[in-house]
């Protein structure tokens, strides 16, 4: 059926007509409701304008809430911090005790640090720089991640007593405890100090010295100083200055070394016991006279050797001992 458009009253064409004769155009439907949107925009941004005005100068419930809310977050932070620095101080004992007792009990040295000690960097924590709270929550983390590696190294630490507990029998005569030569035949006075830093007297350079240097006469018996597997038993070349050299596999993360040989009476791969006859002294690589080089080394990293030559000697003996430690010019 078809259908027809609807035809205008005389009333719309009147009032056309009269618009026109005075000149007067009538808005169309588009323009009178982007009107209508401009005036909802105008009045939505100076409401906003008000609110904020207000807001600025006048607390409303929600900023007092939020001021609250805020109140109890530094309140419950600062709480946190009591609580870290009372399980730091927990943790700070038990690790004293790691080191004063337990570690004294198995003879053994304090557990290395290294790699675990060091501080995060401040990038970590550069999310939190702009926090108008800032100094509150980095302070915070910083103690977490401070109590978090100690609680590692010191986990790390009794795992490792906990082995040695269950082979405290085969520890014992493990760990290094004696003297690597005869004591009568060093010579008094001449004992080269374990040292970080000191004046080569070949290279003529400040390197360190990581073991102790035990003058004596050329072909003194060298002794193994615990219970071992021979790792290295090289009587030939330079071998970075050590020449003939042996070094001795003790386990449970110790090791010793004895360079400057003249002669070697093991092999790699051979088990020798405490006070075993391995070689005897020389100087042969970077040496300037005949002398033991004797090295303890505990999980890689070098230690004093006269530390663990206290358990044959008096209080005395060692104290004397300690005093006739100087730098030699043997190598």
């Amino acid at each position: 059926m078809k259908r027809f458009a609807r035809r205008p009253d005389v009333q719309t064409f009147a009032r056309e007509d009269e618009a026109a004769a005075h000149g007067i155009r009538t808005p169309s439907l588009r323009l009178r409701a982007y009107r209508l949107l401009r005036k909802i925009l105008l009045g939505f941004i100076l409401i906003s304008i008000v609110n904020a005005a207000f807001s600025y100068f006048f607390y409303t419930p929600k900023i007092y809430r939020i001021d609250r809310e805020n109140r109890e977050l530094v309140i419950r932070y600062r709480v946190l911090q009591d609580r870290i620095r009372t399980a730091q101080h927990i943790v700070d004992e038990l690790r004293a005790c790691d080191n004063n007792v337990y570690r004294s009990l198995f003879g053994t040295d304090t557990l290395s640090i290294e790699g675990v000690w060091h501080p995060y960097p401040d990038t970590k924590y550069a999310a939190l720089a702009d926090d108008d709270y800032a100094p509150l929550l980095v302070g915070t983390w910083k103690q977490l991640d401070a109590l978090a590696r100690t609680l590692y190294r010191e986990s790390v630490s009794l795992d490792e007593l906990q082995s040695l507990a269950h082979n405290k029998e085969r520890l014992s005569t493990a760990v290094p405890a004696i003297w690597p030569i005869n004591r009568k035949a060093l010579h008094g006075d001449h004992i080269g100090a374990f040292t970080m830093r000191r004046l080569h007297p070949v290279l003529g350079y400040v390197r360190p010295h990581r073991g102790i240097d035990l003058g004596c006469d050329r072909g003194t018996p060298v002794f193994a100083t615990g219970d071992a597997t021979v790792e290295i038993a090289d009587a030939h070349g330079y071998n970075g200055g050590y020449g003939h050299m042996v070094l001795l596999d003790h386990g449970f993360g110790y090791k010793t070394r004895y360079a400057h040989l003249s002669q070697i009476h093991v092999k790699p791969g051979q088990k020798v016991l405490r006070g075993q006859l391995i070689a005897e002294t020389g100087n042969t690589g970077l040496s300037q006279g005949p002398h033991l080089h004797y090295e303890v080394i505990i999980k890689g990293n070098p230690v004093n050797p006269i530390n663990y030559f206290n358990r044959d000697m008096t209080p005395e003996e060692y104290d004397s001992l300690i005093k006739q430690l100087r730098e030699t010019k043997y190598e």
